[in-house]
């Protein structure tokens, strides 16, 4: 899942408010009735291979219902700020993708159906989905507004020719392996006195996926960024401890190459792997990226965690990560809106749209196929079903992984020029705990 940089702190209030305004006008005027519009999210290689991808599945909508669908793909650099405008204007679609970790606060803005009723009976009731993937479409206690659509969690994945020359025969499963392998996998190829392969790489720069890492090392280790009272608790010492884990690959243990501190895009990382620059990295969904490259040198095995075979909190290699559908409450073609919904939900289209996406069904029936038999999906399924929990539930949940991705960001460009220690971590987590606390 990827996710939104920035929320405004009156959001919510301010486009409930437009919302009522403007919701005579209805949200679809310019799609005629036997015609819906569809905002989906750049799944592809690209925004025209998400499209293409997609549209046979709209095809067979169009076909089975005699419904047309506009679609529109858009970047994940673009989408959120597109949503805020939709809702605050009320001229949106009649469904969109939303990043499931964004659910919380939508619902917040009132502009999307409730999953009850016509539509929670169209797509079968939530005991057909995934019970880790239903539990991203709201608020805990609240009806959710968004359906599961894509699965997602982060796997470990390396480049098998990488280790064989290491002497590697397996990957690690706890933490400290893990470590000492990357160190082993860290070398000096060219002479130079300098390592130019290393063990891991990761987006440093990259918010989202840091903030993703502070919440899994911090529940590996006993943490969590919000106590039962909900107040943020990022400067923990198992948060703090954590945090330190991460950063310490770059900082102290030198197994990540100090230009990972400039890397905004998951991409990045994944050419690195794939060009022999580094041997291991976290990740979603690589695949399509191998595959445009044609590379084949590659293992996947779960995330490492701090004691081999843990459960619970200890036992967390991911959040809860996928794509959730919405239907925009003042559709003016919410029937057929509901109708798409519950199409892209069947099990028939779980099973097409997420094979051509790499991604992972969200509904128990269909991850039975054989297109989800492999060790990669089997590995991906089994961290998402039984190894992930939802980043936290809660209205400002952008401003959380802005505030303790930003941190990381800062402390990774730190790590690149120089040292940093656990007092940095701390003092760097203790002001984004501040500012979070005083945004409540």
């Amino acid at each position: 899942m990827k996710n939104p940089l920035k929320v405004l702190s009156a959001f919510a209030a301010t486009a409930a408010m437009a919302l009522s305004l403007s919701a005579c006008g209805g949200g679809s005027s310019q799609a005629s009735s036997d015609t819906i519009t569809y905002w989906a999210s750049d799944q592809g290689n690209s925004l025209d291979d998400t499209a293409a991808k997609l549209k046979p599945s709209l095809d067979r909508f169009t076909e089975k219902t005699g419904v047309k669908v506009q679609l529109e793909v858009i970047s994940w650099t673009d989408l959120y700020n597109r949503i805020l405008t939709a809702v605050t204007s009320g001229d949106g679609p009649d469904v969109l993708n939303i990043g499931n970790t964004w659910a919380v606060t939508l619902q917040e803005t009132g502009a999307f159906e409730p999953v009850e009723g016509e539509l929670l009976e169209a797509v079968g009731g939530k005991d057909r989905f995934l019970k880790t993937s239903w539990s991203t479409g709201g608020a805990e206690g609240k009806t959710p507004t968004s359906v599961p659509l894509y699965g997602l969690a982060y796997n470990m994945y390396y480049n098998t020719k990488m280790f064989k020359e290491a002497g590697i025969e397996k990957a690690p499963t706890t933490w400290d392996e893990f470590v000492a392998d990357a160190k082993k996998l860290t070398k000096d190829t060219n002479g130079d006195g300098k390592p130019d392969q290393w063990g891991f790489t990761a987006a440093g720069a990259s918010v989202s996926a840091n903030s993703h890492q502070a919440f899994v090392r911090g529940l590996q280790n006993g943490g969590t960024l919000f106590d039962a009272e909900g107040k943020p608790t990022f400067d923990s010492d198992p948060q703090v401890e954590g945090v330190k884990q991460f950063v310490d690959l770059m900082a102290t243990h030198k197994v990540m190459s100090p230009s990972d501190a400039e890397l905004s895009q998951g991409s990045q990382k994944v050419d690195n792997v794939i060009n022999g620059k580094a041997a291991m990295m976290f990740d979603q969904s690589p695949l399509k990226n191998f595959a445009a490259r044609d590379f084949k040198d590659w293992g996947v095995a779960p995330i490492p965690m701090m004691t081999a075979g843990a459960t619970g909190d200890a036992g967390t290699q991911s959040h809860v990560a996928g794509i959730n559908l919405s239907v925009f409450k003042n559709s003016d073609n919410k029937a057929n809106a509901i109708k798409l919904a519950a199409f892209l939900t069947s099990d028939e289209e779980q099973i097409a749209l997420n094979k051509a996406y790499s991604s992972l069904p969200v509904v128990t029936t269909a991850s039975s196929d054989a297109a989800f038999q492999t060790e990669e999906v089997k590995a991906k399924n089994d961290a998402l079903a039984n190894h992930s929990l939802p980043m936290p539930l809660i209205a400002k949940e952008g401003q959380m992984e802005t505030l303790t991705g930003t941190a990381i960001k800062n402390l990774f460009a730190k790590a690149a020029t120089g040292t940093v220690s656990e007092d940095d971590i701390r003092a760097a987590l203790k002001d984004a705990n501040n500012q979070m606390a005083a945004a409540q």
